[in-house]
């Protein structure tokens, strides 16, 4: 046996794909649900991208990777109408949660403003006087300790 280091995409995707038949080993059927990559994106006459919100659905859940608004167009409802339209979408596709992370130099605020809840935060990350923000917005009432899956 022997440790290498090396970075080899197809190396990379072997070992994702390994994780995620472990993680859906231990799941039940009832939340694996089809992963589906989506965006939106904000456009000007010219076909310039000015904007967008990226995402990916999975177990029933939605992480939002992504959300930019080009500085010139900041605070006029942009990033609010992204951020709308990708939780309608969520919805939509049965949803129970949407989650996301952002540093405290991007949009905790702007997050907790639409409903998400900070679940975490990673102290000195990425810089020493800043944080890491998780948040979170659950789309359906929490049931106990578990989330109820819709049909």
């Amino acid at each position: 046996m022997k440790i290498i280091e090396q970075w080899d995409k197809e190396d990379s995707d072997f070992i994702r794909k390994k994780v995620i038949e472990h993680n859906l080993s231990n799941l039940p059927d009832v939340v694996k649900h089809p992963v589906k990559n989506i965006s939106y994106i904000l456009k000007d006459e010219d076909g310039r991208i000015l904007g967008g919100i990226t995402g990916t659905m999975f177990w029933y859940s939605l992480h939002i990777d992504f959300l930019w608004v080009d500085e010139s167009l900041r605070r006029k409802g942009y990033g609010k109408e992204l951020l709308y339209r990708i939780e309608a979408f969520a919805r939509e596709n049965k949803c129970r949660l949407i989650q996301l992370d952002t540093f405290r130099f991007q949009a905790p605020k702007f997050y907790q403003k639409h409903g998400y809840d900070v679940v975490g935060i990673v102290e000195e990350h990425p810089t020493l006087d800043s944080q890491q923000y998780y948040l979170v917005k659950y789309l359906i009432e929490k049931k106990g300790n578990e989330i109820g899956v819709t049909d």
